[in-house]
């Protein structure tokens, strides 16, 4: 038995040597593995060996197999020997271990034990290795590497993923997405008071997303705002996570999507929080809220993205068409306004309301949808759209079988946009709209929702347009409408 071992831990050693890990220095052995120290005995079916970061851990990795699935099964704090530890030191000055001998460089110290097969040509060898390294926390979640530094050899685990995760969730990474955008978040408060005493009421939540003072709220915040004085319309108060106190001017609002912007001006430089990108969202997400609920300045929660595209009507909200990211992260009355970020401390939505009796039922406006309400304000000072004056339903297999059911002429279509109801005296009544047509093509385009003619319209008023509608039996008609421009909020 031993001499099967001997063999064994000669393969290795050849192994390393041959890809110049041990003359590189990248891991050191920690002492004999058959050696018999009275003070630390060392099993001599395992090999300790110490790595001092994740990417020697890496390099240490590759190519081989991890026969438990792809997962590091127990990780716990453990010691190095004295000895191997203070060998460490003199070969590699620049080692962190103590005279205790535990090493502590990026991160911990960390055992793990597990069955490993490492391919050595000719033949290979099977053997049990504790891997004995320094590394940073993070997640023990199925299919995660501590660092995308790391390469893992997927070939022979079962549901492994060939692409190694380089955003998972770690110990630190929620309070380092809030520590990127938190300066930037401000409570804003309106003036109140009586006989002479005012204090401040807090209503909501912004973020400072420019450094000349610009704050994105939600315009149901500081717009009518109940209880707030006469004198006090378009100014609120905003206060700073440092305590910096300004009067701020609501300058643009957008009641339909619930936008707005308020400025203040400051002679010395504001934290800014950065803009990112709510396309890439997926459901599963991880996501944070920041803001002030019940006045609670400074508030962190965090969660994940339930959805990414829950529309209005899902949620029995007339009017114009929007689309709201759901998420479970806990606000509350004064959240409204704050920033959702991602793991990168990026801005992906606006937190705007809860579904109140429920929990873990949170929406927010996406940042993309918000960046274009932002270059309409800078562009004519509020939100253009174009009107058409008309109920449109998006088609899919199962709503064309039943409407299909309930009458045989319905129109022989796969996809489209179906207007159920005209507005009359509307620009599409004008036009020659029915009920019951179905839009197959819009401005030259073929369209398959509804979303597809808003950002055809665009911002587009008063210019003709053309759509191909189907009816009843099949009958394609051409229809040429001009849009109007819908009545501004402000």
């Amino acid at each position: 038995m031993e001499s099967v071992l001997s063999l064994s831990l000669f393969w290795l050693f050849l192994c390393l040597v041959a890809e110049k890990v041990r003359g590189n220095e990248v891991l050191e052995l920690a002492g004999n593995a058959a050696r018999d120290n009275k003070k630390n005995r060392i099993n001599p079916r395992h090999v300790l060996l110490a790595v001092r970061n994740d990417e020697e851990l890496g390099k240490l990795l590759q190519g081989v197999t991890i026969a438990n699935g792809g997962v590091i099964p127990n990780i716990n704090p453990v010691l190095l020997p004295k000895k191997s530890s203070s060998e460490a030191s003199e070969k590699n000055p620049k080692s962190k271990c103590s005279s205790e001998g535990s090493c502590s460089a990026a991160g911990i110290t960390i055992a793990s034990k597990a069955n490993y097969t490492r391919r050595i040509s000719p033949p290979f060898v099977q053997f049990e290795l504790e891997i004995v390294g320094i590394l940073p926390l993070f997640s023990s979640r199925v299919g995660s590497v501590p660092s995308s530094d790391i390469k893992k050899d997927t070939s022979g685990v079962v549901g492994g993923d060939p692409k190694p995760c380089c955003n998972c969730l770690g110990r630190d990474t929620i309070a380092n997405a809030a520590a990127r955008v938190g300066p930037a978040v401000v409570n804003l408060s309106v003036p109140q008071g009586s006989y002479g005493i005012t204090n401040g009421k807090s209503i909501g939540s912004g973020t400072i997303i420019d450094e000349d003072g610009t704050i994105l709220t939600c315009a149901h915040v500081v717009v009518d705002f109940p209880g707030m004085r006469g004198s006090a319309k378009g100014k609120v108060d905003v206060t700073l996570q440092d305590g910096r106190t300004f009067e701020g001017t609501v300058v643009n609002a957008d009641l339909h999507s619930d936008i707005a912007i308020v400025k203040i001006h400051s002679k010395t430089p504001l934290p800014t929080a950065t803009l990112g990108s709510s396309s890439k969202l997926r459901p599963g997400d991880w996501v944070v809220a920041l803001g002030c609920p019940l006045s609670l300045q400074n508030t962190i929660t965090a969660g994940i993205v339930s959805c990414v595209d829950r529309k209005s009507s899902d949620l029995g909200l007339g009017g114009i068409r929007r689309e709201y990211l759901q998420t479970d992260c806990a606000i509350n009355v004064g959240n409204s306004g704050g920033p959702l970020v991602n793991i990168d401390g990026e801005i992906v939505g606006v937190n705007i309301m809860k579904v109140l009796a429920a929990d873990g039922l949170s929406f927010a406006v996406p940042i993309d949808s918000v960046s274009k309400i932002i270059l309409h304000f800078k562009k004519s000072g509020r939100v253009v759209r174009p009107w058409l004056g008309l109920k449109m339903i998006d088609l899919n297999e199962m709503i064309i079988a039943q409407l299909k059911e309930r009458d045989a002429t319905f129109p022989n279509v796969n996809k489209g946009v179906l207007v159920p109801m005209v507005t009359p005296g509307s620009p599409t009544d004008r036009a020659g709209f029915r009920p019951g047509d179905v839009v197959i093509e819009f401005d030259g385009k073929p369209v398959e929702s509804i979303k597809e003619i808003i950002e055809i319209m665009g911002d587009r008023v008063g210019v003709p347009m053309k759509a191909v509608v189907k009816r009843a039996n099949d009958n394609l008609v051409t229809l040429t409408v001009i849009p109007e421009e819908s009545k501004p909020d402000m």
